[in-house]
């Protein structure tokens, strides 16, 4: 039985192992938290639960590929349940609200009542989210490793969605908004993904909660992330946490194994690096395996620009608050790190319950954070930092307040998160939670997790498909054990 060794405990990683065992091979995940997970993580102040990633999951569509997969991991199955909301967000401006809802005949007819003038625009953005309810990232093997027969059934089933990107996939969510006459209906558009992305994104994003396969599982992402550890320990999977590969050995441009932060060795017949792609190339097995694809989006940084945020979580009474789900709205001036905004969300956990005591929610705030803003917390010392990082929370939950004047005196603040937060314990590149975002009139890259003149190290990651997320997450994983099945001239249908 040959040996795979792997490096990071997060979605890739743990998707990788469950199909290493599936395909009978031997694995080890080595995790250096105390906690597998990565960035599908929760964690617990006092008697409340802070959810970090989920908002909504791709894939949940029974009879789809990627509900499979999910089912294949563990994540998804006959005693998850999902809960039921009603709307993807709202945004406010000027006292006024519009929502996106799941129900698309009543967000056409909210969206006319408020801009009748744009009626055209809002006609023609409703057609193409019905266009996009098709969209199915392909999951059951590697694009590289299609056939023609592959491609011809992934064109029919998604001709909806090639209509959409030949309409959006040249402009960017900012050019789309200008499409409509309606302030409102401008933020409502830019309000949810950065201005930067690629439109169809933000219409395919629509569409998968639309058309029922974004649902949202019951518990939040780290729920889901042990749901997905028991799994692979069931199938006989070792995994080994607080402890980290500090480079993976390689001799004559062959991996041996991989050299452990306590001084060990572990020797492998393959390894694969489900981490951050600037941990691998960095410090793992060096950049000389970097192609130039990825040599350019790293240099690159104004054709491919990361985001991350500053996010916070709140106590708040129940009572005091009757906003469920997402809301967008205007606020005083708030500078955080280097950016300042007027306009801030907030996101309420009322539908979960249990994260909280009894007459109690857990209240989210977010504020967009991009590479400049990075630089400006790693530049503080530790004292800065956490001083910086209170002030800034402080500002937040007084527009908060400002906003609901009702919570007045009912909230307090639980925890907050930087980029750095990010970069800690994820060794995220420049405090990044997604991956690099393609912008309009530049070339996207897609990887395929292969290095030249490494045969048995392969890559699964997040990082190797805009936009990144929990999808691309777990199907690389899968994609790494399928391209060691081939290479083993096995077969790699899973």
């Amino acid at each position: 039985m040959k040996k795979i060794l792997i490096i990071g405990g997060g979605i890739s990683g743990i998707s990788a192992g469950i199909y290493a065992q599936k395909a009978g091979f031997e694995s080890v995940i080595y995790e250096k938290n105390k906690v597998a997970g990565g960035q599908c993580m929760g964690w617990n102040r006092r008697e409340y639960h802070i959810d970090n990633c989920m908002h909504w999951l791709t894939g949940t569509k029974e009879g789809t590929g990627l509900r499979k997969l999910w089912e294949d991991l563990g994540a998804l199955g006959d005693k998850v349940n999902f809960i039921k909301t009603e709307k993807f967000y709202s945004s406010e401006l000027d006292g006024k609200q519009v929502t996106l809802w799941r129900d698309l005949l009543r967000t056409e007819k909210e969206l006319l009542e408020i801009s009748p003038e744009d009626a055209e625009e809002i006609h023609e953005f409703i057609s193409y989210v019905k266009l996009a309810e098709c969209c199915e990232m392909p999951v059951e093997k590697p694009m590289d490793m299609m056939g023609i027969k592959d491609y011809i059934n992934l064109g029919k089933k998604m001709s909806g969605m090639i209509k959409v990107i030949r309409k959006y996939g040249k402009i960017n969510i900012e050019d789309m908004s200008k499409r409509f006459k309606s302030p409102l209906l401008q933020r409502l558009i830019t309000d949810y993904l950065p201005k930067e992305y690629i439109a169809s994104s933000f219409i395919a994003s629509f569409a998968t909660v639309v058309s029922g396969n974004g649902e949202l599982p019951a518990g939040g992402s780290l729920a889901m992330t042990n749901r997905m550890i028991d799994r692979y320990k069931k199938l006989g999977g070792l995994i080994h946490t607080g402890i980290s590969a500090e480079k993976v050995k390689i001799n004559d441009n062959k991996a041996d194994g991989i050299i452990l932060s306590d001084g060990t060795f572990d020797l492998a017949d393959y390894v694969i690096c489900a981490t951050d792609t600037a941990e691998a190339f960095g410090k793992l097995i060096g950049k000389s395996y970097m192609n130039k694809a990825w040599e350019t989006c790293y240099r690159s940084r104004e054709d491919y620009p990361l985001f991350s945020s500053f996010q916070m979580a709140f106590s708040i009474d129940s009572s005091a608050f009757d906003i469920d789900n997402t809301l967008f709205f205007n606020c005083e001036p708030l500078t955080v790190g280097k950016t300042t905004v007027q306009r801030m969300s907030v996101k309420s956990y009322s539908y979960e319950p249990s994260f909280a005591p009894q007459g109690k929610t857990v209240l989210q705030a977010n504020i967009m954070q991009k590479e400049d803003d990075y630089l400006y917390w790693k530049s503080l010392d530790k004292d800065q930092y956490k001083k910086q990082k209170s002030y800034a929370a402080q500002e937040v939950m007084e527009r908060i307040v400002q906003r609901f004047p009702k919570l007045n005196n009912c909230i307090e603040l639980l925890d907050s998160w930087t980029p750095l937060t990010y970069e800690h314990y994820c060794n995220s590149y420049r405090g990044a939670y997604m991956s690099f975002i393609s912008k309009k009139n530049i070339k996207a890259h897609r990887f395929t997790g292969k290095l030249k003149g490494l045969s048995n190290v392969f890559l699964a990651s997040q990082w190797m498909m805009a936009p990144g997320g929990l999808p691309v997450a777990a199907s690389e994983g899968k994609f790494a054990v399928q391209r060691i099945l081939k290479a083993e001239k096995m077969s790699y249908e899973l």
